[in-house]
């Protein structure tokens, strides 16, 4: 069984090797004894670790615009990203 590239990306060739190895055995191989099971999750967080999916597009954006978000630094799409996240949550779409 071969890893997917998300997950082989980030880590070492013994880590991928151990993953393997893992995927190659039944749930009832797999020694799960030292993780205590939760039963309580009133502090979980769903969603905590998603990545929503980039598409590159191309955009035109009014000069002083771009200029504002580039003079704060690097990472200005990204700032721009989050401008744009933060006006559709706050608007929501009324049906």
């Amino acid at each position: 069984m071969h890893l997917p590239t998300v997950m082989t990306n980030k880590i070492t060739k013994q880590q991928a090797d151990e993953l393997r190895a893992l995927m190659d055995k039944s749930e009832d191989d797999i020694d799960t004894k030292e993780q205590p099971e939760i039963t309580d999750w009133t502090g979980a967080e769903r969603g905590k670790f998603y990545r929503p999916i980039k598409q590159q597009v191309t955009l035109r954006l009014d000069a002083d615009l771009l200029a504002w978000f580039k003079s704060r630094g690097s990472h200005y799409q990204t700032r721009i990203n989050a401008a744009l996240r933060q006006f559709i949550e706050e608007h929501p779409e009324k049906r």
